[in-house]
C-alpha cells in the first residue's frame, strides 16, 4: 500500500476516533448536554467504542490510528519503517480534524459553558497530580499493556464445526475492550492518552479554535502523552521480540 492510500485511511480512522472520543468527553463535561455528569465510566466506554469505530474505518491500512501502535509494529517487524511517515502524518492530521469536528458538533454548548477555561480536558489529557516523570511512567505502563496485548493476541482459529475463536475473532472489538479496561484501571492519574496523536492533534486544535474564554493548551505538559506512549510501545515490542514464541 502506497503513501497516499495509507494516509487517507489512517487520517479517516483517526479523525473518527477523536470525533467520537473527544465527543464523549464533551458530552459528559459540557453543562448543556444530555450526557452532562455521566462520569468516568461513560468516558472509558466511549473511548473504547471510538477505538472500535476508528480502527474499523482504517482497516485497509491496518487500523493503527495511533503512532505508538505503528512504532511497536515496526519494531516487531510487522510494519515497514518506510511507511512510518505516512502513518504518523495521517494520524496527527486526522486527530486535528477530529477535534475540530467535535468542536463544531458542540459549538453551542462550548459557547454557553459556565467554565470555558476548564475545557482543555475535552481535547487533551492532563495529570491529576503534576509530576511529569511519574506521569510519563503511567503513560509508559498503560501503553505497554496496549501494545503487548496487540502483539501477543493470538490469531483466530477455526474449530471442526467452523466456529471461529481466539482474541482475533473479536476483531477490533477486542482492542476496544482493552481500551475500556485500561481507561478504567490505569486512566485515573493522567487520563490515559496511550496515543501521541490522540493528545497532540486535539491540543493543537484547542490552541487555535475560537473557543470563548478557553484556558491555555498547557504546552509544558504536552510532551508527556507523546513521549510516554512511544517509550511504552517500544518496550512492549522489544519484550515481544525477546519472548520465546
Amino acid at each position: 500500500m502506497g503513501f497516499a492510500e495509507i494516509f487517507v485511511w489512517e487520517m479517516l480512522g483517526t479523525a473518527t476516533l477523536i470525533l467520537l472520543g473527544a465527543g464523549v468527553v464533551a458530552n459528559v463535561n459540557l453543562r448543556r448536554t444530555l450526557g452532562f455528569g455521566g462520569g468516568w465510566l461513560l468516558i472509558a466506554f466511549g473511548w473504547g467504542f471510538a477505538v472500535f469505530v476508528g480502527a474499523s474505518v482504517a482497516d485497509p491500512s491496518g487500523g493503527h490510528i495511533n503512532p505508538a501502535v505503528t512504532l511497536g509494529q515496526a519494531i516487531a517487524g510487522n510494519t515497514s519503517w518506510s511507511a512510518l511517515p505516512a502513518y504518523w502524518s495521517a494520524q496527527f492530521v486526522g486527530a486535528f480534524i477530529g477535534a475540530v469536528l467535535c468542536w463544531l458538533a458542540y459549538k453551542l454548548q462550548f459557547d454557553t459553558h459556565d467554565k470555558p477555561q476548564d475545557t482543555l480536558g475535552i481535547f487533551a489529557t492532563g495529570p491529576t497530580v503534576d509530576n511529569k516523570v511519574w506521569n510519563t511512567v503511567t503513560e509508559v505502563i498503560a501503553t505497554f499493556v496496549l501494545l503487548l496485548w496487540i502483539l501477543l493476541s493470538p490469531a483466530a482459529s477455526e474449530g471442526p464445526d467452523g466456529t471461529v475463536f481466539g482474541n482475533a475473532a473479536l476483531g477490533y472489538a477486542g482492542v476496544a475492550f482493552l481500551v475500556v479496561a485500561i481507561g478504567s484501571s490505569l486512566g485515573g492519574p493522567t487520563g490515559y492518552a496511550i496515543n501521541p496523536a490522540r493528545d497532540l492533534g486535539p491540543r493543537i486544535a484547542y490552541a487555535v479554535l475560537p473557543i470563548k474564554g478557553k484556558g491555555t493548551p498547557n504546552w509544558g505538559y504536552s510532551w508527556v502523552p507523546v513521549v510516554g506512549p512511544l517509550i511504552g510501545a517500544a518496550l512492549a515490542a522489544l519484550t515481544y521480540l525477546a519472548l520465546p514464541i
